[in-house]
């Protein structure tokens, strides 16, 4: 059985949020600080729910290079591969943005 273009690209589709769903399995030395769902645990560190994905992307590569000079967040980026830090960054862009005060 032959599926239409369109039908095919719906699942495409589907798939590919299902995917980006799904917690990474490296997510924790950047829960610890940016926490599992993207809202920060202490007041200095930046929020990553609902951030958009290419700026996350610009971000770590910035680390990465050190044009951004946070120690700690080279070390981090340094432990993952470019595989981890996709799904990472993809799982961070999906979070949903918190519309509650904090306490």
């Amino acid at each position: 059985m032959r599926l239409s273009p369109v039908i095919a690209l719906a699942a495409t589709l589907l798939l590919s949020v299902a995917s980006a769903a799904e917690k990474p399995a490296r997510l924790g030395l950047c829960a610890s600080c940016h926490g599992e769902n993207g809202h920060a645990i202490a007041p200095v560190t930046p929020n990553l729910a609902g951030q958009n994905l290419d700026y996350l992307r610009s971000a770590i590569k910035q680390y990465q290079s050190g044009a951004r000079d946070v120690p700690a967040m080279r070390a981090a980026v340094g432990m993952l591969n470019a595989a981890d830090i996709e799904r990472v960054l993809a799982w961070y862009a999906q979070a949903p943005v918190s519309t509650s005060a904090a306490p």
